[in-house]
């Protein structure tokens, strides 16, 4: 009968110990879990500011870049050409050559330039002795119809040689000739074309005993003073473009060497093959190196 109690007050303190053992384990786990959650509100907020650091260092690095060529501008170029063909006599510069405006290009043997300095001294010669004659026909004051028809072919004789001495004259002026110097210095056998601007030759496209068409391009002459870069700007980065905008840029060759630009122009015609836009910057920093069609890198300055 004794031992039922024994036993009894054997299995409570089983019990007993269970339980707390089951308490002890359930603290331990919770304040884990709660440790585990701290870590990680912890980590998520770390990573959260790497990532911004890292989103602000893309965007800056990755600010857009405009790729372009060096250019002369429209107004620094000009292409040298004569109104009248003619064959390549003489040819006095070279690809590269300085040249100042007005200085002698190239000398064009033609028949028709010598005709035609013929034909305006003819015009010239027999306008002055038609103006005599007009003159005298009006001085005899006679009104006989007879008379008064004379006055009147002979103004029109007069005023028919003018025209033709005046247009003749025109033409030579379109020649760079002067009619005066023709008048006092003779026939000249060779037409000089000369250089509308002082540059640099390039694009020389004649040689010697070459025929030269009339309007034909015998090479282009550059002032590299005043260059500009056109650039190409994409839809996508155009809202980042206006007149005003300014730009630092690298030449390709030029090493780390950096420029500044200004834009003055952007073109309003999208071009649709790669649905781009040209838009135009005048250069600050001149540079003996820099050449027309060298390739270029620019960003908008911050």
């Amino acid at each position: 009968m004794k031992i039922y109690p024994t036993l009894l007050m054997a299995a409570l303190l089983l019990a007993s110990c269970g339980g707390k053992e089951q308490n002890v384990s359930e603290t331990a786990e919770g304040q884990q879990t709660a440790s585990a959650d701290t870590t990680s509100a912890s980590t998520a907020q770390q990573d959260s500011v790497t990532v911004d650091a890292v989103s602000s260092a893309t965007n800056v690095a990755n600010s857009p870049t405009f790729n372009g060529v060096l250019i002369a501008s429209p107004t620094q170029m000009a292409t040298v050409s004569s109104t009248m063909g003619g064959r390549i006599h003489k040819l006095y510069v070279m690809p590269g050559k300085a040249v100042s405006r007005g200085q002698v290009i190239a000398l064009l043997d033609d028949p028709g330039f010598i005709e035609l300095q013929q034909s305006y001294l003819e015009a010239s010669a027999q306008l002055e002795y038609l103006e005599q004659e007009y003159n005298r026909q009006r001085s005899l004051g006679s009104k006989e119809a007879a008379s008064q028809k004379r006055v009147q072919q002979s103004k029109a004789e007069y005023l028919a040689m003018k025209s033709k001495a005046s247009a003749t004259g025109a033409q030579l002026r379109a020649l760079g000739i002067s009619p005066l110097a023709v008048k006092n210095g003779g026939i000249k056998t060779y037409l000089p074309v000369t250089s509308p601007i002082g540059g640099y030759v390039t694009n020389l496209t004649v040689n010697l005993g070459k025929y030269v068409e009339a309007g034909s391009a015998i090479c282009d002459v550059i002032n590299k003073s005043q260059p500009l870069i056109q650039l190409t700007v994409y839809e996508k980065d155009l809202q980042l473009i206006d007149r005003g905008t300014e730009l630092s840029f690298r030449v390709n060759g030029m090493g780390k060497s950096t420029f500044s630009a200004t834009v003055i122009s952007v073109d309003q015609a999208v071009d649709k093959t790669d649905y781009s836009i040209k838009a135009y910057a005048k250069v600050k920093d001149h540079n003996a190196m820099f050449r027309p069609g060298m390739y270029v890198r620019a960003k908008k300055r911050q």
